[in-house]
C-alpha cells in the first residue's frame, strides 16, 4: 500500500445541526456523549430505534457557523455540528431528527452541497495532518476539520472539507486517490470494522453484535437516549450470541447473505466482500467458535475462515466455551 492515499466516498454525506440547544438535543437521541464534541475532539455514534435497533451511524465534528450568529429560525447559537452520515439516507435522518425538535433551539439542514467527507489513510496519514493516534483527536485543516477515525486510529483520518477543492487539498499533501475506495475497504475489512451501508441492516442490526461498543460508538455512563434500555439489557444480560468478524475467502466469492455452513448446520452469513473477493465480513454465531479453534465454513463454493481482530472483546465467547 502507498503510504498516503485518499478517498472521497460518494456514499457519505453531511447534515448540519446548529443552534443553542444542539448539544442537549442530540444528547437525548444518540448513543455517544455529545459533551465530548469540541474543536479538538470528534465522536462516533449511532441513532437507534426505540427497540435498540440500528438506524444510522454518525461521525460528529464541531464547526463554526459561518452565518455569523443565529440561523434565522430563532435557534440562536454561533456554532454547529457537521454530521457525517449515509448520503442516500440523509433526508430521512433530517426528517427523523426534526420529529424530536419540538421547542428546542435547533436547526437541522442538508450540508452536502458545500461540504464533503474525505478519508486519508496509509502509514503517513495521521502525521501528514499533524495528528496523534488518539481516536477522535481533531484539528482545523484545509478550511474544514481533520480527525483521527474515532473507531480505530489504524483506519487513518476522516475529514470534513469544502467540496469545491477537497481533492486538491489532499493531493497537495502528496496523497494518491483511491478511486472507488477499493483499497480503503480492503483495509477496513481486514481490520474487521463494519461499513454501515454494507454490513448493518437498518431497523434490524444490534450494535453489540457488530462491534460498535469496542469501536467507541456507545457511552455507557451518559443519560438516556433512544434505544438505550434495550442496548443496556443486551449487554448486561449477556444476550449477544453472534458477532461480525473479518473472514478470508478461498474460492469464488459468495454474495452477501450467503449462509455459512459447518457440515449441514447454518452458523452465520456473509455480509460485505472486498473487491478482490479474498476478504470480507461475516456474522458468525459464537457457538461455532466455542471449541477454541477457528472453524472453516463453506459459503456456496467457497471456504470462509474467520478471525478475531485485536481490538475486539469477546466475553460472550468465554461464556460459550464454559
Amino acid at each position: 500500500m502507498s503510504d498516503l492515499l485518499f478517498h472521497i466516498p460518494a456514499e457519505r454525506g453531511l447534515i448540519a445541526v446548529s443552534g443553542a440547544d444542539r448539544q442537549g438535543f442530540l444528547q437525548g437521541l444518540i448513543s455517544n456523549d455529545t459533551t465530548r464534541i469540541a474543536a479538538d475532539r470528534a465522536i462516533y455514534a449511532t441513532l437507534l430505534t426505540a427497540q435498540g435497533r440500528f438506524l444510522f451511524d454518525l461521525f460528529l465534528v464541531a464547526a463554526e457557523d459561518g452565518s455569523g450568529g443565529g440561523t434565522g429560525d430563532g435557534s440562536g447559537g454561533a456554532g454547529r455540528y457537521l454530521v457525517d452520515c449515509a448520503a442516500d439516507r440523509r433526508a430521512d435522518l433530517i426528517k427523523r431528527l426534526s420529529m424530536y425538535r419540538l421547542r428546542a433551539k435547533v436547526a437541522i439542514a442538508d450540508a452536502a452541497a458545500d461540504w464533503c467527507v474525505a478519508l486519508l489513510f496509509g502509514d503517513r496519514a495521521l502525521a501528514a495532518l499533524g495528528l496523534g493516534t488518539a481516536p477522535g483527536q481533531a484539528k482545523a485543516f484545509g478550511g474544514g476539520i481533520a480527525y483521527v477515525d474515532p473507531r480505530l486510529a489504524t483506519l487513518g483520518a476522516r475529514l470534513v472539507l469544502p467540496r469545491a477543492n477537497a481533492a486538491e487539498t489532499l493531493r497537495n499533501l502528496g496523497a494518491t486517490e483511491d478511486a472507488g475506495g477499493a483499497r480503503y475497504h480492503a483495509l477496513r475489512a481486514g481490520l474487521g470494522v463494519p461499513d454501515a451501508a454494507r454490513d448493518l441492516v437498518p431497523e434490524k442490526s444490534i450494535l453489540l453484535e457488530n462491534g460498535l461498543d469496542e469501536l467507541n460508538a456507545i457511552d455507557w455512563q451518559k443519560g438516556c437516549y433512544m434505544g438505550q434500555e434495550l442496548t443496556a439489557r443486551t449487554r448486561y444480560r449477556g444476550l449477544v450470541r453472534k458477532r461480525l468478524l473479518p473472514v478470508s475467502i478461498e474460492g469464488p466469492a459468495p454474495e452477501a447473505g450467503t449462509p455459512l455452513l459447518l457440515g449441514d448446520k447454518e452458523l452465520g452469513e456473509m455480509r460485505s466482500i472486498t473487491e478482490d473477493g479474498a476478504h470480507g465480513l461475516a456474522m458468525v454465531r459464537l457457538e461455532a467458535l466455542a471449541g477454541g479453534a477457528m472453524p472453516v465454513f463453506t459459503a456456496g463454493a467457497a471456504k470462509v475462515s474467520p478471525s478475531i481482530p485485536d481490538w475486539m472483546r469477546l466475553p460472550e465467547l468465554d461464556e460459550a466455551k464454559a
